[in-house]
């Protein structure tokens, strides 16, 4: 019976999270704070439709130790040693300065210095999934500001493991003092040891035996064996199990199979990692909230703001520009997953007492909840910020000088952007011998670009005396190669008020955007989705010989109609795309008295007369693509014969039976 009330609970978390979940997605806000709302009105202080929170409570935790395992394997070792220098810098800034600043406030209302501690280290940590999800959605990801909070979040993650070694000896149950602490350090260091070793050596033979099988099944299993062995051999040495799953995806991120068990795994994760913010909306006391919303509306305004200032003061101390950092400040400035987890931890110890763990959900339950908001109205709270912000204070870019023998260029292009696209643009104008300048937020990039003798400059190309100082009156093309839909507008709104004569080239992930980027001044729009798409059926018209006009028109209509014809929907299984002749496939056998035996397709004038196409013949079970014109043709010959419907028929008739085209 217990198990028939189990699955109950389950129908109805998961109904009501349908329904929550179909709001959000209508007034476009992301996902997982839907679960936690579903969560506050399932739960027993509110409409206490769930009997058996518990157990919910329980199948969390599962979704919280694979969110670790799949955020192990999707950083690998050779990823965090590649961001090392960003994601200790900024990160470790980020997490020391939040964690003061929490304590000093805590340490005024509890009065006990390890609670006060232990506070400042929930607030410290962000909303990795939450995060992520939104600037993955808004193609932020690789924007400036996307690196720089995503380096931060990395680095949060890192530190569980380390608060969860701490909190023992937080609240007193642990023995041994600072000699036990360095004992427990040591053993998750021999651990950590232990794993890379096992990665190494172990786990890539054990997976190569295990896919000789070609089972998917039992791939899967043994990925879930992996990450519950390791997890259970990590408790037992004294840690946690998140820190043992994190380790068993570090392990599996080293093979060459991380990839496959990430897309095994994607599935439960979702489902459990969705039950774990229902449980966290479960744990919020919705009387709490109405007896005290000024001091939770009072909590979540002292969590964003000082976060998000804190958070930015690394990237500003490291040398990035004002705006990003800021932006990056807004991404992390709720608090995270982990953070339930810690504080469910902390108040069995004895760390947060009944009251400050209530006021701790509400206000970080808020944060995350505000976080889209944050995220989508980013842009206009970073400008207003700026407006009244010390210039000095946030590191605002100068404008590029040039050297003083140099003329002013003219009629240059300056690009935005120092990425992949930016150097390809760069090569191909210093192959023509064309004038350009580079501007770019990383500084990074700017000092290799600089020292491969590149006219790259560091500056935020939003602001107009950056612009001014590269020439942008005098400049015939300015183009944004960017990853950041808000500064590609922005850029583009005030270049156009700077010089009404300039040409506007600005890349775009989606096209949704070429509407109000026209707006605002671009002359074209380039977006990588459609343009793969134009690039690609291209190709495939090109192998079934459709006369290099015909394709070059086609594409040239689409781009001309802003890729209309791509982004409306097809009417049914008959639809084409506008300018493009529908094209079909026959194959055609020749009978011992068809028309074309014993004659070749030149003495047919099969492609002149009827303006098909044979793309290949098959004889004797063999295919022969695009045939010998002399080679001439023989009882039981199958033509492969392409073009349009009316093509296709006058050849057929020609071949068979020598009939008129």
């Amino acid at each position: 019976m217990q198990q028939l009330h189990l699955l109950g609970d389950l129908a109805v978390i998961f109904g009501v999270s349908v329904l929550v979940i179909l709001v959000f997605h209508r007034v476009r806000l992301p996902a997982l704070p839907g679960f936690i709302v579903a969560g506050m009105l399932l739960g027993p202080n509110a409409l206490k439709l769930v009997s058996d929170v518990h157990a919910v409570e329980s199948l969390a935790e599962v979704g919280v130790i694979l969110l670790l395992f799949t955020i192990g394997i999707e950083f690998s070792l050779r990823r965090l040693r590649e961001m090392a220098r960003q994601v200790a810098a900024t990160g470790l800034l980020q997490v020391g300065l939040t964690t003061l600043a929490a304590a000093a406030i805590g340490l005024a209302v509890v009065h006990r210095w390890q609670v006060a501690v232990f506070l400042g280290l929930l607030v410290a940590l962000s909303s990795t999934a939450i995060v992520l999800k939104l600037l993955t959605d808004r193609g932020e990801i690789d924007a400036p500001h996307g690196r720089l909070a995503t380096g931060v979040l990395i680095f949060q993650d890192l530190c569980v493991v380390p608060i969860m070694l701490l909190l023992p000896f937080l609240a007193g149950t642990a023995t041994g003092g600072l000699g036990g602490l360095a004992v427990a350090l040591g053993k998750a260091a021999l651990i950590v040891v232990g794993v890379i070793l096992a990665a190494r050596l172990l786990v890539p033979r054990l997976l190569t035996e295990i896919l000789k099988t070609r089972s998917r099944e039992l791939f899967l299993i043994s990925i879930i064996l992996l990450g519950t062995l390791t997890a259970l051999g990590t408790a037992a040495a004294g840690a946690s199990l998140a820190l043992g799953a994190f380790l068993a995806g570090l392990v599996l991120s080293e093979s060459d199979y991380g990839h496959q068990a990430l897309a095994e795994l994607l599935p439960f994760r979702d489902v459990f990692i969705s039950l774990f913010f229902v449980a966290v909306g479960m744990l919020v006391d919705v009387a709490f909230l109405r007896a005290h919303p000024w001091a939770t509306m009072g909590g979540v305004a002292l969590v964003v703001g000082g976060k998000m200032a804190l958070a930015a003061t690394g990237p500003i101390v490291m040398g990035s520009a004002g705006r990003p950092a800021l932006l990056a400040g807004l991404c992390v400035a709720q608090i995270g997953e982990f953070s339930f987890v810690l504080a469910r931890e902390g108040q069995g110890a004895g760390l947060l007492p009944g009251g400050t763990y209530q006021t701790f959900l509400a206000v970080a339950v808020s944060t995350m909840l505000l976080t889209p908001f944050l995220i989508q109205g980013g842009p206009a709270i970073v400008a207003g910020l700026q407006r009244v912000l010390p210039r000095r204070l946030m590191r605002e870019t100068r404008a590029p000088q040039p050297e003083a023998t140099q003329e002013p260029l003219r009629d240059h292009v300056i690009i935005a952007g120092f990425g992949l696209n930016g150097r390809n643009l760069s090569a191909a104008l210093r192959s023509v011998g064309v004038a350009y300048l580079v501007i770019e937020l990383n500084a990074e990039t700017v000092r290799q670009a600089r020292a491969l003798g590149e006219p790259a400059f560091y500056g935020d190309a939003t602001r107009e005396e950056i612009l001014r100082g590269l020439g942008i009156e005098r400049a015939r093309l300015f183009v944004i190669a960017i990853s950041d839909p808000a500064a590609t507008r922005r850029m583009t709104r005030v270049a156009r008020s700077m010089n009404q004569d300039l040409f506007i080239i600005a890349r775009t992930r989606y096209v949704v955007e070429i509407p109000e980027l026209t707006r605002l001044g671009a002359d074209v729009v380039i977006p990588e989705e459609f343009e793969t798409s134009v690039e690609i059926f291209a190709r495939v018209l090109s192998h079934y010989r459709v006369p290099r006009e015909t394709v070059d028109q086609l594409t040239d209509q689409i781009r001309a109609a802003h890729y209309a014809a791509l982004r409306t929907p097809a009417a049914g299984p008959g639809a084409v795309l506008p300018g493009l002749p529908r094209m079909v496939i026959e194959h055609v056998r020749l009978g011992p008295g068809a028309f074309a035996v014993g004659r070749s397709l030149a003495e047919l004038g099969l492609r002149t007369r009827t303006g098909a196409l044979v793309l290949s013949l098959r004889r004797d079970g063999l295919d022969r693509p695009t045939p010998d014109p002399e080679m001439a043709l023989v009882a039981e010959d199958e033509l492969v014969i392409v073009g349009q419907p009316e093509q296709v028929a006058a050849a057929r008739r020609l071949v068979l039976d020598g009939g008129p085209p």
